[in-house]
């Protein structure tokens, strides 16, 4: 469904409900998965494939609404290349390809989920230095994870 996001204007009724829709229904996927016995590696790999051109499409359309400073987007990069050198040893490491969903990760993932919803009502710089600690924290620990070989949090 985040595809179709890419068509709409960023602030209109119909791109937050679509949103909101594509938000829940990824939360909920894995939670319904695990409880029906369905889960499998497609469907993992699926989702993160999904969560990815979410991101992605998210970033396209909302990011030029917002003024970040500077240092928040270097700090964001930082994460972001964090991010990727787990990604390539987990498939160094693992032979596959890996991503943890650890309690902080999904916090994280919540809390950047819920941060578009909030726009012109809180100032985006500062919500931007707890939310990149705990994203910078995330990203850390899932790196820890990956090379002690702990991925099954």
């Amino acid at each position: 469904m985040a595809i179709f996001l890419i068509m709409l204007k960023p602030n209109s009724v119909l791109f937050i409900i679509l949103y909101i829709v594509c938000g829940l229904t990824d939360m909920l996927d894995g939670c319904v998965a695990r409880k029906t016995h369905t889960e499998s590696d497609f469907g993992a790999r699926l989702d993160s494939i999904a969560d990815i051109v979410f991101v992605v499409v998210c970033l396209i359309k909302i990011l030029p609404l917002v003024k970040i400073e500077l240092w928040i987007c270097i700090w964001i990069a930082v994460i972001a290349m964090i991010k990727a050198i787990n990604i390539i040893f987990g498939f160094i490491c693992n032979h596959c390809f890996t991503q943890l969903h650890t309690k902080v990760s999904k916090l994280t993932g919540l809390l950047l989920f819920l941060l578009p919803l909030t726009i012109g009502i809180l100032n985006i710089n500062y919500i931007a230095i707890p939310l990149c600690t705990l994203a910078t924290f995330a990203a850390v620990q899932e790196g820890h994870f990956i090379r002690t070989g702990r991925i099954d949090k």
